[in-house]
């Protein structure tokens, strides 16, 4: 998952969503990979001021905790509260077996 974020209080973000979510992150083996204020933009453009990346042990377990019932609150309290928009993607593992 890549996650381009415009967050309102980054101190607020951190403890109110990101410190919980964590914790779900860890029961269903998922990873965060890189998570930064200052992402460098090289070519194109970026919007948001916080970027993150995750790893997940499969899509299927990635839909299944943005669905879950329990991660429901945190999502709505991240879109009306802590952040004024962003982006939220799943992408796929790159299969190296395209090469052979």
């Amino acid at each position: 998952m890549v996650v381009a974020l415009e967050v309102k209080d980054h101190q607020d973000y951190l403890n109110r969503y990101a410190a919980k979510v964590l914790e779900q992150f860890e029961k269903i083996g998922a990873e965060v990979l890189a998570a930064s204020a200052a992402a460098t933009v090289v070519e194109g453009e970026w919007r948001g001021n916080w970027t993150v990346i995750v790893k997940f042990p499969s899509m299927a377990v990635a839909t299944q905790w943005y669905n879950a019932a329990y991660y429901q609150p945190l999502k709505q309290l991240r879109i009306n509260e802590l952040t004024c928009g962003g982006t939220a993607i799943f992408v796929e593992a790159f299969d190296m077996s395209v090469f052979s």
